[in-house]
């Protein structure tokens, strides 16, 4: 065997040493049921023709990978932007061990949650029971300042009622009468992760606004960032843009450290998050804006009932889209923006400028979250790029609609589609049909990269093939100038596979760029 103590291999080359191909392949012709090659080859050619692009883009029944996750994915890591709170998810433990894997697979940290524990006589009973000694499990042995209740598909089949069992458990003794539990409805069988981000941010700030009277303070601006695997870099370099342009805030539901802890010997289940008397601060904010639009509806909605003022954004980046955010933040904040914010803003440009010749005419596959696509759309146009497929599982008419109104403020947007609710295997269909120069997205699209030859950019959550990547901005000047850089590094590096072959494709000896 060519695994031994003395020789460790990893996977990879392990699985194709002689005696692992011929064990899979014995696999498959056994228990596979395989069709024979000509048949399989024939079938594949089909599926890259425009004949099957109608047919798998006219699919309503079945969903093949679809770029979004599920509401309670998006409500554990709201409720990891929070102070010493622990996330409580009302369900399964597979669940749950699915959030927490996709949370520390992508920002490389331990993604702390809880479950209820629901099994099959849950299931039939009910799960008040699971309620009360989760709850008091949780308290005891976690010793949270806050713990956040969310559902799963099986509690929300059954209809168990949330406020209830916490009341219930509150009773029982499970958590103290005043102990805070937030909670949201968070059915994973509709909508996406960011509608359940959605619920559980404003399930929070109801339960710290909903008995205390509102005195506004003037100037004072909430910031809400959204669902966002990036939000280690996005937060800090926000908060940069922030704390240089003198602005009072509240950044509420900050991840960023909770995502990011050092290793100095200490072990932090809770590091950083909005602290609970900020929480309770941001009622009186003469303002609340948002950094994502399509993450933070309902949320919006209850901070104009309470009375403020609220706007959002779509994920701001790039140029237009900084400074957008930016000049909203000096009218609610009665603050100028400085001469270094400014010289940030023209060292982007200049940037731009630099590399215009690579990035003209280069077409492009984006897709992810709705504020996402919309905002690397805007950004692609801003460097003479097409977004020819813009595609968003978890889009909306509404979101539809907003981005045929962007790719119409540009030329670079003339031939662009949006595809709202279509999955990455109609992705497939679209790349195969109508190429494009590269993809952006998730590290789902490594499989489309294989399948199309489209070189893939890894820019959104979640990212777990490569490492590191969240710990730099892609919001702000300085974050588009991050984004430029590895959109050019990826230009480049498939330039450098196709001019490999001396005297016939490298037969320029190019050094400089």
């Amino acid at each position: 065997m060519p695994q031994s103590a003395e020789k460790v291999l990893d996977h990879a080359p392990l699985f194709r040493e002689p005696e692992y191909r011929k064990m899979l392949a014995k696999k498959k012709l056994k228990f596979e049921c395989p069709h024979p090659d000509k048949t399989v080859s024939a079938q594949r050619k089909f599926t890259e023709t425009w004949g099957y692009r109608e047919k798998n883009l006219a699919r309503e029944a079945l969903v093949v990978n679809p770029a979004k996750a599920c509401q309670p994915l998006g409500a554990v890591f709201a409720a990891a932007g929070f102070e010493r709170t622990m996330s409580f998810v009302h369900g399964s433990q597979g669940c749950v061990a699915y959030y927490r894997s996709h949370l520390s697979r992508h920002f490389k940290e331990p993604a702390s949650a809880v479950s209820s524990s629901m099994t099959e006589d849950a299931a039939v009973f009910g799960g008040l029971k699971n309620m009360v000694e989760g709850l008091a499990n949780t308290y005891t042995l976690y010793d949270p300042k806050m713990i956040a209740v969310s559902t799963t598909c099986m509690a929300e089949v059954i209809g168990d009622d949330l406020h209830g069992f916490i009341e219930n458990a509150k009773n029982e003794g499970s958590v103290p009468p005043d102990f805070d539990v937030p909670f949201a409805h968070t059915p994973a069988f509709v909508g996406s992760h960011i509608d359940g981000y959605d619920s559980m941010v404003k399930g929070i700030l109801e339960n710290f606004w909903k008995s205390t009277e509102r005195v506004q303070t003037p100037a004072l601006v909430n910031i809400i960032p959204g669902f966002d695997g990036f939000c280690v870099g996005n937060n800090r370099e926000i908060k940069r843009l922030l704390d240089t342009m003198g602005v009072t805030y509240v950044f509420i539901q900050d991840a960023s450290d909770q995502f990011d802890t050092p290793s100095d010997g200490e072990y932090r289940m809770y590091d950083g998050g909005t602290k609970i008397e900020d929480v309770k601060a941001a009622k009186h904010a003469e303002a609340t804006i948002s950094l994502q639009h399509y993450n933070t509806r309902k949320t919006l909605d209850y901070c104009r009932e309470v009375g403020q003022t609220t706007a959002s954004f779509h994920y701001p980046l790039g140029i237009a889209g900084t400074d957008e955010f930016l000049m909203k933040i000096s009218e609610l904040s009665k603050r100028e923006i400085p001469e270094a914010i400014d010289r940030d803003r023209g060292r982007l440009v200049d940037a731009m400028a630099d590399s215009q010749s690579w990035l003209h005419g280069k077409k492009y596959g984006i897709y992810g979250d709705p504020d996402f696509v919309y905002a690397m759309a805007r950004f692609v146009m801003e460097t003479g790029g097409e977004p020819t497929h813009c595609l968003a599982t978890n889009g909306t008419a509404a979101w539809e609609a907003e981005m045929k109104e962007l790719l119409a403020t540009s030329p670079f947007g003339g031939g662009a589609q949006v595809w709202a609710g279509k999955d990455l295997w109609a992705m497939r269909s679209l790349l195969l049909t109508e190429p494009v120069d590269l993809l952006i997205g998730n590290s789902y699209g490594k499989y489309l990269e294989r399948d199309t030859d489209t070189p893939l950019v890894r820019l959104t959550f979640p990212i777990f093939d490569r490492h590191h990547h969240h710990r730099f901005p892609l919001m702000g000047y300085q974050g588009g100038l991050r984004l430029l850089t590895v959109i050019l590094d990826k230009i480049f590096d498939r330039l450098d596979q196709e001019t490999m072959e001396l005297g016939v494709t490298d037969y320029s000896y190019d050094l400089t760029r």
